[in-house]
């Protein structure tokens, strides 16, 4: 995370007794939190391979869980009024101290007028947020030219096809099946194409 952030999240891993882990990347989430159970308490995860701007704002987003979940227990939903309310808030101390730059700033703003149930699903800031990723050996679907061939990191081939409202239908070559794939979804091109 940027530096001066550091501090800030130390203070709340302090007094939330949260055990914050840096976790391996997976593929279906950037972060995640649990609720305190039997003996064990808060628990926040998130991913080892975001950029600093990344890594803090899913980070926040899971702080925003954990106080949340410490004023309303199961009574509010997980991306219900009161976790939008506690993110906005929570996002705060970061805009004081200028932690992000400019073209993030103004997108985390706006995007803070109703914040989605990950950044992810908000097109506009992951676009901001990936502008700062330093592994850039792979493309974006949404780069890619239509019938462009690509792969997965599993190794099947895909030809993007159209796009359908916010995904793109390709075909799987191995298959013949038809996935729907997220603009921002990282991808190979594949070689000869």
């Amino acid at each position: 995370m940027p530096a001066p952030a550091a501090p800030i999240i130390a203070k709340w891993i302090d007094y939330f007794q949260c055990e914050f882990k840096i976790s391996k990347n997976r593929a279906t989430k950037l972060g995640d939190y649990r609720h305190p159970f039997k003996d064990k308490g808060h628990k926040i995860s998130v991913n080892n391979d975001l950029n600093p701007y990344a890594f803090l704002v899913t980070t926040v987003h899971e702080f925003a869980h954990l106080l949340t979940w410490n004023d309303h227990k199961h009574k509010a939903k997980p991306h219900g009024t009161e976790w939008k309310n506690n993110f906005k808030r929570m996002m705060n101390p970061f805009f004081e101290i200028q932690v992000f730059p400019q073209d993030i700033y103004q997108t985390i703003v706006n995007y803070l007028d109703n914040p989605a149930a990950s950044s992810c699903t908000d097109l506009t800031l992951a676009r901001a947020l990936k502008k700062y990723d330093t592994h850039l050996s792979t493309s974006r679907v949404e780069e890619l030219p239509l019938h462009a061939v690509f792969t997965l990191k599993d190794g099947r081939k895909f030809e993007k096809g159209e796009r359908i409202r916010k995904r793109y239908r390709c075909v799987c070559l191995d298959n013949g099946n038809t996935y729907l794939f997220n603009p921002l979804a990282e991808v190979l091109l594949a070689t000869g194409t």
